[in-house]
């Protein structure tokens, strides 16, 4: 039986969208169960970190992510809308949060029902691909849908939010329990592997302990 892999990840983080497309490989080449465990972003869980005077932090993520998804070869822009209703401005985040919240119940749902890597890669690719309106459900739909999956039985599913909430707490407190409040925060064997560029780092780890699967 593979070990499990947890990946932690939210649908606001530019580096969760550079990180989905090597998630395959992580299972193809290694005995591992990769297990996507969502969060809400810090905007959310922490607003206070937005404060203005760590704004030069915000600033050089803007800069950094696109530089990196171009090296990566991967389209970029930063979403439109926000999956955070944020000012960039003042850096306040706002009460009303209409996007984040449907399309991270929806990505738990996907992962549920065993197309969680397959829907967070098209999805991420909505958001930060460049797409307009990623939220509108033609864009969701037709993503679900390219994934194997029923849009509309995942709609009525997410209905309920309450147990979603409860797993999105239950995740960011395992996060927390092995050593990381960031995403992408990889976990194996209570071991953390923080961002993007530390995918190396995790492979070299499995290799290390012995999982790669044979003639990869």
């Amino acid at each position: 039986m593979s070990q499990v892999l947890d990946v932690h990840l939210d649908f606001r983080s530019p580096y969760s969208y550079l990180a989905t497309p090597e998630l395959p490989a992580l299972e193809q080449d290694f005995d591992v169960e990769v297990r996507l465990r969502f969060g809400i972003p810090l905007a959310i869980c922490k607003p206070d970190f937005f404060r203005p005077e760590n704004a030069p932090a915000a600033v050089y993520i803007l800069l950094d992510w696109e530089r990196r998804a171009e090296m990566l070869g991967l389209p970029h822009a930063w979403p439109n809308p926000d999956p955070i209703v944020q000012s960039f401005e003042t850096l306040e985040i706002a009460s009303d949060q209409p996007y984040i919240y449907r399309v991270t119940y929806l990505g738990m749902e996907a992962e549920k029902r065993g197309k969680g890597i397959e829907f967070a890669t098209e999805v991420f690719r909505l958001i930060f691909g460049g797409t307009k309106n990623w939220h509108a459900e033609d864009h969701l739909k037709d993503a679900a849908e390219l994934c194997g999956l029923n849009f509309s039985e995942m709609e009525e599913a997410i209905q309920d939010s309450s147990p979603y909430d409860l797993e999105i707490a239950e995740n960011i407190e395992a996060r927390n329990r092995d050593g990381h409040w960031g995403v992408p925060t990889f976990v194996f064997n209570g071991e953390p592997f923080f961002g993007q560029d530390r995918i190396e780092t995790l492979r070299w780890r499995l290799d290390k302990l012995g999982l790669r699967r044979e003639g990869r």
